[in-house]
C-alpha cells in the first residue's frame, strides 16, 4: 500500500459543511463590495521576490522570515527568475495597476480575495495558507475616501452579524513628519537599550516604528514613556485626521485613538486604523488598514495616492463561529428518490428539467452496492436539508407522475404531479409548500 499523504502542515483543506460558510461569506463581501462600487481584481499567487523587497520592505519580519521565495528553474540561457509566493496582495494590485495604466482616466476603487502564504509557526488564527479580503482605493487623496473605507468594512460586519469588533484610528502624518518622530524615537530607544529584547535592539535604527508594536510585556513602560507622534504632526495632517473623524462621527460609527498604532513601512502616511478583537487571543486584528501614499511610486508607477485595509478570512469565520451565529447552511430543494435503476433515464431528464428551471435538486445515484432501499434513500432525503422528496415509484411512473412528499412540516403532504408538465409546477418546489 502506497504511503499516506497528509497536507503541509499548516495548509488545510476547507471541506464541507465547512465551504458552505466560506461561500456565504464570500457572498455577503460580494453584496457589499458592490454596494460601494468596488470592483474586483484578481492577481497571481505567484510574483517577482523583488516586488514585495521592494513594497513590504527588506527588513521587515515578512521578507526576512515569513515569506516562501525561491529561484525558478533556469531557461536557455541560464538565467532564472527569483519568485515568491505572495504573503500579501496590496503590492500585487499595486503592481497591476501600474503595469496596466489602470490610473490613466481617473482613481479606482478596487477589491481581492485569495490565499496568502507565510512560513510561520501554524496556530489559531494564524496559518502557513490563510486567506485575505481587501479593499483598495487608488488615486483619492482626502479623508472622505478614508471614511468610505471604514464605512465599507462596518457595513460588511453589519451584513455577517459580526459583533464585538472595535475600531482604533491613528495618524501617522507625512514622512517629514515622521521623520522628525524617528530620530526622537531613536534617541528615546537608546537611552533605554536595557530595556529592549533582541527584536527591539534589530529594529532599533532600521524600523524603529515597530518596537512600539511590541506584545513583549516588559518593554510596556520603555514603549509607554516614547514620544507619541501625535505631537510631531502638521496643520495639513491634523485636518486630513480631524475630517475623517468628522465624518465617522456623522455616521454613528465609535472608535478610540491609539498613539501606538503605527505601520513600520515609509509609504504609509495618514491615516491607519484596525478593528480588533479581545476573542481570539493574541491574534486580535481582525481587519487592518491605512493610506499608503508613496507605494505606487516606490514600486516603479507615477506618485498617486492610496489607501486600503485587508482583512483574514479566518479569522472573521472563527470569531463568528466562537459568538455562536447561525450562519445559513445550504440544502437542496429537492432530493429525488429513485427506488429502481431502469428507471435513471426517465428521472434524469425530469431533474434537468427542473434545474433548469432553477430548482436545485440532489438524486441519490447509486454505489457499489447499488441502490439503497426505499427507506434508506427517504432518510437520505431528510438528511439533506430539501423541502421535498420527489418520489419516482414504479406506480408513479406508470402513470406518468412523480410524487412531492414534504419533508419540512409535520403534515408530510404527498402531492402528485405530471411529468409532462414539469414547467408548470417546478416553481413550487422554491414555495414553502406546494399548491394543490
Amino acid at each position: 500500500m502506497a504511503e499516506k499523504l497528509n497536507a503541509v502542515k499548516g495548509m488545510n483543506d476547507i471541506l464541507p459543511p465547512e465551504s458552505a460558510r466560506w461561500e456565504w461569506l464570500e457572498a455577503t463581501v460580494r453584496e457589499q463590495m458592490g454596494r460601494f462600487a468596488y470592483r474586483n481584481v484578481r492577481t497571481p499567487i505567484l510574483e517577482h521576490t523583488a516586488l514585495f523587497v521592494r513594497g513590504i520592505g527588506e527588513v521587515t519580519d515578512i521578507v526576512e522570515k515569513e515569506m516562501y521565495a525561491f529561484e525558478d528553474r533556469s531557461d536557455k540561457h541560464g538565467q532564472a527568475e527569483h519568485l515568491a509566493m505572495r504573503p500579501e496582495n496590496t503590492a500585487g494590485l499595486v503592481r497591476a495597476v501600474i503595469e496596466h495604466n489602470m490610473l490613466y482616466d481617473g482613481p479606482r476603487r478596487l477589491w481581492y480575495t485569495g490565499p496568502m502564504f507565510r512560513r510561520e509557526k501554524p496556530q489559531r488564527g494564524r496559518y502557513r495558507q490563510f486567506h485575505q479580503i481587501g479593499a483598495e482605493a487608488l488615486g483619492f487623496a482626502g479623508p472622505d475616501v478614508d471614511a468610505e473605507l471604514i464605512l465599507l468594512a462596518s457595513a460588511l460586519w453589519k451584513a455577517i452579524g459580526l459583533t464585538d469588533v472595535r475600531l482604533e484610528l491613528n495618524s501617522l502624518g507625512q514622512p517629514a513628519e515622521r521623520a522628525l518622530h524617528r530620530a526622537q524615537l531613536i534617541a528615546h530607544f537608546e537611552q533605554h537599550a536595557d530595556k529592549l529584547d533582541e527584536d527591539g535592539k534589530r529594529r532599533l535604527h532600521s524600523n524603529p516604528l515597530r518596537i512600539l508594536d511590541t506584545k513583549n510585556p516588559a518593554m510596556k513602560d520603555v514603549v509607554e514613556s516614547a514620544p507619541k507622534l501625535s505631537e510631531f504632526l502638521g496643520a495639513e495632517s491634523i485636518a486630513h485626521f480631524e475630517g475623517l473623524q468628522a465624518i465617522l462621527q456623522a455616521n454613528g460609527i465609535a472608535y478610540t485613538i491609539n498613539p501606538r498604532l503605527v505601520r513600520g513601512l515609509d509609504y504609509y502616511n495618514l491615516t491607519v486604523f484596525e478593528f480588533v478583537t479581545d476573542r481570539l487571543g493574541a491574534q486580535g486584528t481582525v481587519c487592518g488598514g491605512g493610506r499608503y501614499d508613496g507605494l505606487i511610486e516606490q514600486i516603479g508607477g507615477k506618485p498617486a495616492p492610496a489607501v486600503g485595509w485587508a482583512m483574514g478570512v479566518e479569522r472573521v469565520l472563527d470569531l463568528l463561529k466562537e459568538q455562536g451565529s447561525d450562519i445559513p447552511a445550504p440544502a437542496p430543494d429537492a432530493y429525488a428518490v429513485v427506488p429502481d435503476a431502469t428507471s435513471m433515464p426517465q428521472v434524469l431528464r425530469t431533474l434537468q428539467q427542473l434545474r433548469e428551471a432553477g430548482v436545485r435538486v440532489q438524486m441519490h445515484g447509486a454505489t457499489a452496492e447499488g441502490l439503497a432501499s426505499f427507506k434508506s434513500q427517504m432518510k437520505k432525503a431528510d438528511n439533506s436539508g430539501a423541502t421535498y422528496a420527489l418520489i419516482f415509484g414504479a406506480d408513479e411512473l406508470a402513470r406518468g407522475e412523480v410524487t412531492l412528499k414534504a419533508l419540512r412540516d409535520r403534515s408530510g403532504a404527498q402531492i402528485a404531479r405530471p411529468l409532462a408538465e414539469v414547467a408548470t409546477w417546478a416553481a413550487t418546489l422554491q414555495s414553502p409548500a406546494p399548491n394543490t
